[in-house]
């Protein structure tokens, strides 16, 4: 699935987009596409959840675990 530019699921192009950690609420607004860099998502009943760095970290070998074996 594409969007157009400019348009989709994370704003405008140079808009700042926030995103919220689903597990303790940490925030932060990123100018750029997507999430950054050291937070993960998963998809959960359809819905996409983020996590910070920290949340992820703490939290690795139940992520991991729940990935099928094709994924490692």
């Amino acid at each position: 699935m594409t969007s157009p530019p400019g348009g989709g699921e994370n704003g405008s192009a140079g808009e700042p987009r926030r995103f919220v950690c689903a597990r303790c609420g940490t925030s932060v607004d990123v100018p750029a596409e997507g999430p950054p860099l050291t937070w993960t998502y998963s998809v959960e009943s359809g819905i996409r959840q983020y996590y910070c760095e920290s949340c992820s970290r703490e939290n690795l070998r139940s992520i991991e675990g729940r990935l099928d074996s094709d994924w490692w």
